[in-house]
Order: structure tokens, then C-alpha cells, then sequence
């Protein structure tokens, strides 16, 4: 009977753990505003900005020093592609230069005088020259597709007419020209669109970021209350380690739950993005990754001093965590140090087993890795967040102490003194 009335008294003390961070939450307006409107804001607000997925009609200033029947037609195919658009043709580079430095065009290219004479003559090579916006990468990415799109189309035909020339019929020339017939397919990324690889990776970092920077606001408020984030009211910090960090987990798994739906399951939905995973697969996923955010997030708050100290944590991380999970800059260039070092956060396992859940429609066996690796973090974060309260709160309740034994020497010697004067 003894042991069920201490695992009663255990879960109670769980439960009130879970309440009053709840009620913590509730009364807090900047972490409501990091918990709620954050997460409910900016997933939506991402997919506004990237509605586009790609720069379509990029206006362009063409400089055809050549003018012939070939570098026309050259211009009139580039007008053609849907990445760019000719909308000015210039005398000279200097023109085109100047419509540059006024933002009225994001590229030139550029025919020199002799490209229909080297692409006339045999073993010449003819140069066009392309000079790209390097002001934003979409800039740069519409106008070379686009030329390369023309120039390949344009070196096949050069080709045929060559092979021709030396006496081939038309279908030789062109089973010469062309002896491989390939296609490009964009894998789960059909539109080759900018938002479609990388929107799915900022959903997860949203909800990453959130959860940390809201435990860490909690965690330097209790800190300026005199090490009240290591206590149970009514419990010695030895006997309530335990209690105080699964309590105050759950409250935060319970609001994030609905919050995890919301932005990884809802929102690409509504915005279009890739979601050929399945739903089961992506709810298994956010027990790990929910909890080893929490104990992560947990331990790192308990050397969180002042409220402030997250929100530099939080703009120092954040364009950091994007790089390092290896969705916007490839794994393999990364420095094996840094790739390292990447390991030490939920958020780069979490961003890659999304991705190949919701946008390359892997199941949870298929992307094991980093199913496992949320799991080991989450254990082992558990176990961090556990002994930083362990140590911090043995700390503070001896400050607190000796605080006490200096205050009762001090008031006895004003006792002393009261009576001394009195007599």
C-alpha cells in the first residue's frame, strides 16, 4: 500500500508541475505571443512571401553587336522561355549597363560582332556572354536556366546543319547530333520552385526555434525569482528533479501538439507545397522530435540567466540550425566539424526526416536514421535537463542557506542593539 500511496503522491505532484507551468504559459504575453501567434503566424505568413514559385518574365537588356539572322533568332527563342523576358535591346554594353544600375533590367547578354562568323566556320567556338543579378539567387537562377535552355536547343540545330554539310542526310545528322535522347525530371520538385525544397524545412525550424526560445523566456524568469524554476513548492529540490521536468515537459508537449499539426500537417496543404507522406507516419514522427526539442530546450535553460539571453540565443541560431541540417546547402560540402556539430540539435534530424517523409513520400522505416537519432537525443537530453536541475537546484538551496543564516545574524544583532539602546 505504501508504494501505490508514493506513486499517488508522485503522479500528484506531476500534475500540479503540469498546471502551474501551464498557468505560467497562460500569463506570460511573450510567450503566448512566441507559443501561439508565432507558430500560427508565420508558417502562414512564409508561403505568402514564396507564393511564387518561381521569377517568371525577368525582364532583360539584350546587346547584339552582331545583328544577324542568328543572334535574332537567338533572342527571339529567350523571349520565348518563360524564365525571362527581353524587354530592352541596347547599342552598346554601356546602355544595357546603365538600365542595370537603374534596377530596370536583372541581367544582360551580350552577342559580340563575330557570332555568326564562328558559328559559320568549322573547329571555331562562338561566345555569348551573360551577365547575371547576383543581388538575389533567382535572379541569377531564371536568366542562366533560361540561356542555357537556348543554347542547347541552338547547339543541337548547329550540329544538324554541320553533319549535313559533310554529307549526311537529315536523319543521320540528327541521330548524330543527338545519338542520346534524355529527359529532366525535377525529383519531388516538379516546379522547380525556390519554395517547394526549402518551406518545408523553415516549418520544422519555426516550430523548433518556437519551443526553445519560449522555454528559455520561462526558464530566465524563474532564474530572476531566486532559482524558483528548481523548486516545487512544499518539496525539497532533491525528491522533485524528476517531477519538475516531466511535469513541465508535458505542459509543453500538450500545447505543441496541436501546434505541430497545424504547421507541418495543415499548412502545406493549403499553400501547395509537397505532402505525398502519409499523416500517420508524419504524427509518428513529432513524439521524438517534440520531446527532444523539450529536454533540449530544458537543458539548455538551466544556464539561461535573464529573459533577454533567448532572444540572442534565438537570432544567432536560426539562419545557423537552416544551414547546418543540410537543406539549403548540401551535406556532403559541409566541413566534417560543423556537420558534427549539427548532431547536437533536434532540429537537423527532425528537418531531414520531414523532408523525406512529407516531400519524398518515405515512410518511418525508410528514414530509420533520424527517427532513432530523435529518440537518443530525446533520452539523452532527458537525462542533461535532469542533472542541470539536480546541480542548480543543490546550488541555489545552499545560497539560499547561507542567505538565511547571514539574515538571522543580522537580525539578532539588531535585537541586540534595540535592547542595548533601550536600556
Amino acid at each position: 500500500m505504501n508504494i501505490f500511496k508514493e506513486i499517488a503522491s508522485h503522479i500528484q505532484d506531476v500534475w500540479i508541475v503540469y498546471t502551474r507551468e501551464l498557468e505560467r504559459i497562460i500569463h506570460d504575453k511573450g510567450v503566448i505571443t512566441i507559443f501561439f501567434v508565432a507558430v500560427l503566424v508565420y508558417p502562414i505568413l512564409y508561403p505568402l512571401i514564396y507564393f511564387h514559385e518561381s521569377i517568371d518574365d525577368l525582364p532583360i537588356a539584350v546587346v547584339d553587336r552582331c545583328d544577324s539572322q542568328l543572334s535574332r533568332e537567338y533572342c527571339r527563342k529567350l523571349d520565348a522561355t518563360r524564365e525571362v523576358e527581353v524587354r530592352y535591346k541596347c547599342l552598346s554594353l554601356k546602355e544595357a549597363e546603365q538600365l542595370y544600375n537603374d534596377r530596370m533590367v536583372h541581367g544582360i547578354i551580350y552577342f559580340p560582332e563575330d557570332f555568326d562568323r564562328s558559328i559559320s566556320t568549322a573547329g571555331s567556338q562562338a561566345v555569348v556572354s551573360v551577365y547575371c543579378d547576383m543581388s538575389s539567387f533567382l535572379y541569377y537562377k531564371s536568366l542562366l536556366q533560361a540561356s542555357n535552355f537556348v543554347m542547347l536547343d541552338y547547339h543541337e540545330q548547329i550540329q544538324v546543319q554541320r553533319y549535313e554539310l559533310l554529307g549526311n542526310d537529315h536523319a543521320m545528322a540528327q541521330l548524330l547530333a543527338k545519338p542520346l535522347k534524355y529527359e529532366t525530371v525535377m525529383l519531388y520538385n516538379p516546379g522547380n520552385g525556390y519554395p517547394s525544397y526549402l518551406l518545408p524545412a523553415i516549418l520544422v525550424l519555426i516550430l523548433f526555434q518556437t519551443l526553445f526560445f519560449g522555454i528559455c523566456m520561462l526558464a530566465g524568469v524563474a532564474r530572476e525569482k531566486n532559482g524558483e524554476l528548481y523548486y516545487m513548492e512544499g518539496r525539497h529540490y532533491e525528491r522533485s528533479t524528476f517531477r519538475l521536468v516531466i511535469g513541465r515537459a508535458a505542459a509543453y508537449f500538450t500545447i505543441y501538439i496541436g501546434l505541430y499539426v497545424y504547421t507541418l500537417g495543415l499548412v502545406p496543404h493549403l499553400f501547395g507545397l509537397p505532402h505525398i507522406g502519409k499523416f500517420l507516419d508524419i504524427m509518428q514522427l513529432m513524439i521524438p522530435f517534440l520531446l527532444a526539442t523539450i529536454f533540449y530546450s530544458m537543458a539548455v535553460s538551466v544556464f539561461i540567466r535573464a529573459r533577454e539571453t533567448a532572444m540572442v540565443l534565438l537570432l544567432f541560431s536560426s539562419v545557423v540550425l537552416l544551414f547546418l541540417s543540410g537543406a539549403s546547402w548540401p551535406t556532403s560540402n559541409i566541413p566534417t566539424f560543423w556537420k558534427n556539430m549539427s548532431y547536437l540539435f533536434p532540429s537537423t534530424f527532425a528537418i531531414n526526416a520531414y523532408i523525406h517523409i512529407n516531400s519524398c513520400g518515405a515512410t518511418i522505416a525508410e528514414t530509420s536514421r533520424e527517427y532513432i537519432a530523435l529518440w537518443i537525443q530525446a533520452g539523452a537530453y532527458f537525462i542533461i535537463a535532469s542533472l542541470g536541475y539536480y546541480i542548480f537546484g543543490w546550488y541555489y538551496e545552499k545560497t539560499d542557506n547561507n542567505n538565511r543564516l547571514v539574515n538571522f545574524f543580522k537580525r539578532k544583532n539588531r535585537e541586540r542593539e534595540l535592547k542595548y539602546s533601550q536600556l
